[in-house]
């Protein structure tokens, strides 16, 4: 078994900005694993807030050894890009060694559309504003706030898309009491979830606090060993790829979330199509689908993931699984 893992960079269409800085291309990891003269891909997206670099995951893949499999990447590898990368291409390469796609390899119904947030970045209120008229066509705007002045832009938002769904990320850049006074005006705009309001670590501060809107950990949540910590905090679970460490443990913790009575959110790193791809699998019934970074780029990969009026549609085969 040959792992091969490769740096690709995509530039994005515009700058992208939330409340932890602004870039202009996403970096990814693209892993090949080459079996038997057939090979499966995945990629994965480091992340600084998790202390990961495009370094320290290369290192963490290129220092593996022998056959793998699934199974043993538990192990192996901590819940993170790298097992998400691997994971990701040891089911493509299943699936194309089966001659079956994942959905069937996993017991799962065939996938259909999904429809999908579109995110608008953290600017001032008036090019927000602009952002959510140019795409107030979209049934579902994800607003990223997290500053100490987020009331005019999201009033700003709300105008420019006044008929669209919002849900708004915080990026951890919330107090406690910011959110408990923006709380009562997410209601009075009608704002359908908010995404982690405070820091990871000081979350303790939600429960017993009034929620009128549902509130939906992203950073306390990665997989199923974070849910004990996640009682009486929160109403939503965030799942992304890159922080549950695959396909295999993200399956796995929506279906021990919904068991708990957690709604399911299923997220992303700014990638490709070919990291939305497994994600679409995860999404199929999900609360909310935000999926979207291939529509922030400027380019994409070939066989690029399909989005219209139905939303994400599942990948195709010369695409991933």
């Amino acid at each position: 078994m040959q792992i091969d893992v490769t740096r690709d960079v995509f530039r994005l269409a515009q700058v992208f900005t939330i409340s932890r800085g602004s870039r202009t291309e996403a970096k990814v990891l693209t892993v090949r694993v080459t079996d038997g003269g057939v090979t499966g891909w995945g990629e994965c997206v480091p992340y600084a807030r998790y202390d990961e670099t495009l370094e320290s995951v290369t290192a963490q893949i290129e220092g593996l050894s022998g056959d793998l499999t699934r199974a043993a990447l538990y192990d192996l590898l901590p819940a993170g890009a790298a097992r998400n990368a691997l994971d990701c291409a040891l089911w493509d390469l299943e699936a194309k060694r089966a001659g079956r796609r994942v959905w069937e390899l996993a017991g799962l119904p065939a996938p259909v559309p999904e429809i999908t947030a579109y995110t608008l970045s953290l600017d001032t209120p008036e090019a927000m504003q602009a952002q959510a008229a140019k795409h107030a066509h979209r049934p579902l705007l994800k607003i990223k706030l997290g500053t100490p002045d987020d009331m005019p832009r999201l009033e700003a938002v709300r105008r420019g898309a006044p008929q669209a769904k919002i849900i708004v990320d915080a990026n951890e850049g919330w107090s406690a009491a910011v959110y408990a006074d923006l709380a009562p005006h997410l209601v009075r705009l009608g704002v359908a979830l908010v995404e982690q309001p405070l820091p990871a670590g000081d979350d303790e501060a939600l429960i017993g606090m009034a929620r009128p809107v549902p509130v939906c950990a992203d950073e306390s949540c990665h997989d199923r060993a974070s849910l004990p910590k996640l009682k009486g905090k929160y109403d939503v679970v965030n799942i992304k790829l890159d922080k549950t460490g695959g396909l295999t443990e993200a399956l796995a913790l929506r279906e021990a979330a919904r068991a708990q009575g957690y709604g399911i959110m299923v997220g992303c790193m700014i990638g490709s199509s070919l990291a939305m791809a497994p994600a679409v699998l995860v999404a199929q019934g999900a609360m909310v689908t935000d999926l979207d970074g291939p529509l922030l780029l400027a380019e994409d990969r070939e066989d690029a993931l399909i989005f219209d009026a139905a939303g994400v549609h599942p990948p195709r085969p010369e695409l991933w699984g």
